[in-house]
């Protein structure tokens, strides 16, 4: 089941179920309003199957506009998790190529904070690139929806734009290259119901379109992720508390060469095989 956020024009947010033709059926006809109160319920099993059954109204595309899959929930971020990440880290930088080699093999992740709820751009919207960073790129990756509690509830997609110029020229750099205006997308919508073992058979693509011709492609698989899933959200909720959950982007394992850097009007177009296409165009902030 796939779990989205839409809004029709002049009124306010609803939760949805996504169609694969990109339709959607309105669940504030079957009573719910919004995303955190199903992924809170551990019968969310059984109340799927009962969604299922009601008779929903259904919107066609075009009808509706989709939000980001986002309501009060923080936005944080693990890296190098991928080998793929940890190499293309460490060429960023001499000075700090020891420190992404020793986290790839520490016991502790890395994990930042990466972006409030209201600032988490939908699929559709733009993305950013700082107007005083000269290597700009996007970072595909899976993210975990983790209930209150810590729970893996539901997958989506992120990407964790990066300006890698400036966190490679000093690791205390790290905010000012991954927290900025529109530097977070997460979209289009929640899966629900697979496990960890299932998502790890699914595929990571991601293409940038430059005048409408593709400059880089690129796929990875979400089983080459290094660390287990809880094992992340264990670390996350570790001394902090989410009362509302949390997102959590897992790291990327498809990054374009050292030679590429994004543009204003990009289109990147991120996919993974089990939830769909995040998609935005880019802009300079």
């Amino acid at each position: 089941m796939k779990l989205c956020r839409f809004e029709i024009t002049g009124q306010t947010p609803r939760i949805g179920l996504l169609n694969d033709d990109l339709s959607v059926l309105d669940l504030s006809a079957a009573g719910v309003t919004n995303l955190e109160s199903l992924l809170e319920d551990d019968a969310l099993p059984q109340r799927r199957a009962e969604l299922a059954k009601k008779n929903l109204p259904r919107l066609a595309p075009g009808q509706f506009k989709l939000l980001a899959p986002v309501e009060r929930q923080e936005v944080w971020a693990a890296g190098v998790t991928y080998l793929r990440s940890k190499k293309a880290r460490m060429e960023e930088s001499d000075f700090s190529a020891s420190a992404y080699d020793r986290v790839y093999e520490a016991a502790r992740p890395e994990i930042f904070f990466k972006s409030l709820p209201e600032k988490v751009v939908a699929t559709g919207d733009a993305v950013g690139i700082r107007k005083d960073a000269r290597w700009n790129v996007p970072e595909p990756e899976l993210a975990l929806v983790l209930n209150s509690r810590g729970r893996v509830a539901g997958f989506t997609i992120g990407n964790d734009m990066s300006s890698r110029d400036i966190e490679g020229e000093n690791l205390l750099y790290l905010p000012q290259a991954k927290m900025y205006h529109r530097s977070c997308a997460v979209g289009p919508c929640i899966v629900v119901g697979a496990d960890e073992t299932e998502a790890r058979g699914w595929k990571i693509s991601v293409e940038i379109r430059r005048d409408g011709k593709p400059v880089f492609t690129g796929e990875t698989s979400v089983g080459q992720i290094k660390r287990g899933f809880g094992e992340l959200a264990e670390y996350l909720f570790r001394s902090q508390q989410f009362p509302h959950g949390a997102v959590l982007l897992t790291g990327t394992g498809v990054v374009p060469p050292d030679n590429f850097t994004l543009r204003p009007c990009d289109m990147v177009r991120i996919g993974i095989s089990g939830i769909g296409v995040l998609e935005n165009f880019v802009e300079e902030v």
